[in-house]
C-alpha cells in the first residue's frame, strides 16, 4: 500500500491540571459510524495523490489506513454508552447487502479540508445512514444530525495555508476509481493519539454486511 505522510496537529498549550484532563479522556471516547474502502481502492487513490504528497508536505495528510466514509458522527460519548450501540448496528449490517461505491473526484470544505467524492449507490448510502442515525436516537444518544455529504477526508491545511487544498482538489477532478462493495459497518473511536501527535482511529467493533 502506498504511504501518505503522517498527519500532524498544531501544538497546544498543556492545561494547568493535565491529570484531570487525562481522567476525563479516559472516561469518554469520540465515536462515529462509518464505512471503509477496501485496500486496493485506497491504494488506487493513494497512487493518484502521490505527486501531491511530495508537492504539499505541509498539508496534514490523513493516514491511508484511517480513510473512511462517515455515516453518523456522534461526538464525545461516555464509554459506558458505547455498548448500547452494538446490538442495533449489528442487526443493520446483518440485514443489509453490500453497497456498490467508488471514489471519484475531489473537493474541499472551507478551503482547509480536502476530500475525495463518493460515487455509486448513493441512494442506498443515504438509506443506510438514515437507519444508523435512527438506531442511535433510539438508544437515547444525542448527536448533531447533520445532512449526509458523502466524502472521504484526505487532508487538512494549516491556518496559514489557503491555497494547497484548492490546488490538490483541482488535480483530483478527473479521478475515477474502480467500483467496490462495502464489506463491514464500523463503529470507530477516535480518542487515540490526542494531543500534539497524529490523530489515530481504531475500530471499537465492526460487522459484516449480509452476503449477496
Amino acid at each position: 500500500m502506498a504511504e501518505a505522510p503522517g498527519q500532524g496537529t498544531e501544538s497546544t498549550t498543556a492545561p494547568a491540571d493535565a491529570g484531570d484532563l487525562d481522567r476525563a479522556r479516559a472516561a469518554t471516547v469520540r465515536v462515529f459510524v462509518a464505512l471503509a474502502p477496501p485496500d486496493d481502492a485506497k491504494d488506487e487513490l493513494a497512487r493518484e495523490l502521490g505527486p501531491a504528497y511530495e508537492a504539499y508536505p505541509r498539508l496534514r495528510w490523513n493516514r491511508i489506513e484511517d480513510w473512511h466514509i462517515t455515516l453518523a458522527f456522534l461526538g464525545e460519548l461516555p464509554v459506558e454508552t458505547v455498548p448500547l450501540l452494538r446490538p442495533p448496528l449489528a442487526e443493520i449490517a446483518a440485514a443489509r447487502r453490500p453497497l456498490e461505491l467508488a471514489l471519484r473526484g475531489g473537493g474541499h470544505f472551507d478551503d482547509r479540508v480536502l476530500w475525495s467524492g463518493i460515487d455509486g449507490d448513493l441512494d442506498g448510502l443515504h438509506r443506510l445512514a438514515t437507519e444508523v442515525r435512527t438506531v442511535v436516537k433510539e438508544c437515547g444518544i444525542p448527536f448533531e444530525d447533520r445532512p449526509l455529504r458523502p466524502h472521504l477526508t484526505l487532508a487538512r491545511a494549516r491556518r496559514d495555508d489557503q491555497a494547497s487544498v484548492l490546488e490538490v482538489a483541482d488535480g483530483l477532478a478527473g479521478f475515477t476509481g474502480r467500483r467496490w462493495a462495502t464489506e463491514r459497518l464500523h463503529l470507530v473511536g477516535s480518542n487515540y493519539g490526542r494531543g500534539p501527535g497524529p490523530i489515530r482511529y481504531r475500530d471499537i467493533e465492526s460487522w459484516s454486511f449480509a452476503r449477496r
